[in-house]
């Protein structure tokens, strides 16, 4: 794997839109312009200066049109990659690319949904296959319920351990005033339980919240960064994989795709799990996080549960997971990728207030789409990492 990339380019602007369930009239336009705005000022920049955009949409079939439109930008250089929720993550491989190879100087990745404020629901549901339909799941919480019940089968997992990992999150939303679970009071085990079955072996606390909201990510070359007056996030490596479309022809429900993504990103960086900092991770279930620390190569297969069962994920813990509060604690607008991109980035900044980990140098995160269909890694740093 060719480690050119590594450093190369740098994250510079990161922000959030309003959270949570935003005031009436506003649409996920909106959303993206307000964290448009916000991103180019944190990275010192004007929208003049973006000519590569980056935006995927569950509202709009043509999003780097729809939405260019509607910023009033004239991208040079446009991606509007649809992998689910990881597709954001994607983007920054593929932005790095993009400047790397001269197509772009400032790529700007965009993403804002209202789904608290339109229901619940997707704004575009998927159709589910023929062979699966006949089941009658639960899109997507059944075929992620049903990867939890391998995992329980093949390895021992509990769902105490499961549980875990919500209570972990939930612990790091306490320390982040923008969750939407901020104030909520701590979850235990026994909540998680005792809530209602969604999927078995799912109850709602093991699924992610359902919130409004956007986020916007500014890149631009390593050098050029160097002069902006912001401290950089470096990428450092980035890996994409897709095995499956849909959960039945998933090859093995205990092993993602994140095992490939995650390997071609540690190689273009050079480094391995033991470098990282923090991580961030898609949690839309509790599954997923304990799926992907196995997958990552920060434990053995089926010794997730016990590692998320050690504290080492929570606050105070060695392996600090989704510091923000994650999908399940902090928001979850439809596709949360670009919002492991924004809390890593703040991480290396060292701009987390109460939740912030020292001596954080090396971040991870790891996006998931579909039904744990797509998987797309990538490795930032401060400019200590780049040795």
């Amino acid at each position: 794997m060719s480690t050119d990339l590594r450093g190369r380019v740098a994250v510079v602007g990161v922000a959030e839109s309003d959270l949570g369930q935003v005031a009436p009239g506003l649409t996920h336009f909106d959303l993206m312009g307000q964290a448009t705005v916000r991103a180019l000022k944190d990275a010192g920049l004007k929208k003049s200066d973006v000519d590569g955009f980056f935006c995927a949409s569950s509202y709009v079939p043509f999003p780097t049109l729809d939405v260019a439109e509607y910023l009033g930008i004239r991208p040079r250089y446009a991606d509007s990659t649809n992998i689910g929720g990881s597709s954001f993550v994607s983007h920054l491989l593929h932005a790095a690319l993009a400047i790397e190879a001269g197509q772009c100087t400032t790529a700007l990745i965009a993403y804002g949904s209202t789904q608290r404020s339109d229901g619940g629901r997707l704004v575009s549901p998927t159709k589910l296959l023929p062979w699966e339909e006949a089941y009658r799941p639960r899109y997507p919480v059944s075929m992620y319920a049903l990867a939890a019940a391998r995992h329980m089968h093949e390895y021992g997992t509990t769902r105490e351990q499961l549980a875990e990992v919500a209570v972990a999150a939930r612990a790091w939303a306490q320390l982040n005033p923008q969750a939407f679970t901020h104030g909520r009071g701590p979850l235990t085990v026994a909540d998680v339980l005792s809530s209602q079955m969604i999927s078995h072996p799912l109850t709602s606390k093991d699924c992610c919240l359902v919130t409004d909201g956007g986020g916007a990510v500014v890149l631009t070359s390593a050098e050029r960064a160097r002069d902006l007056g912001v401290r950089p996030a470096y990428f450092l490596g980035g890996g994409e994989a897709t095995w499956h479309r849909s959960i039945s022809q998933m090859p093995d429900l205990t092993t993602t795709a994140a095992v490939d993504s995650g390997r071609r990103a540690f190689a273009m960086a050079g480094l391995e799990p033991a470098d990282v900092d923090v991580l961030q991770l898609y949690d839309a279930f509790t599954i997923n996080t304990l799926l992907f620390l196995e997958d990552l190569g920060f434990c053995a297969k089926g010794e997730g549960g016990d590692l998320v069962s050690s504290g080492r994920i929570a606050p105070g813990g060695d392996l600090p997971v989704n510091t923000n509060g994650g999908g399940l604690a902090y928001c979850h607008p439809g596709m949360y990728g670009i919002f492991l991109i924004i809390e890593a980035v703040r991480q290396l900044r060292g701009e987390c207030g109460e939740r912030q980990q020292a001596d954080t140098r090396v971040a991870l995160v790891n996006g998931n789409g579909g039904v744990l269909s797509s998987q797309a890694t990538a490795l930032l740093g401060t400019e200590e990492a780049l040795g």
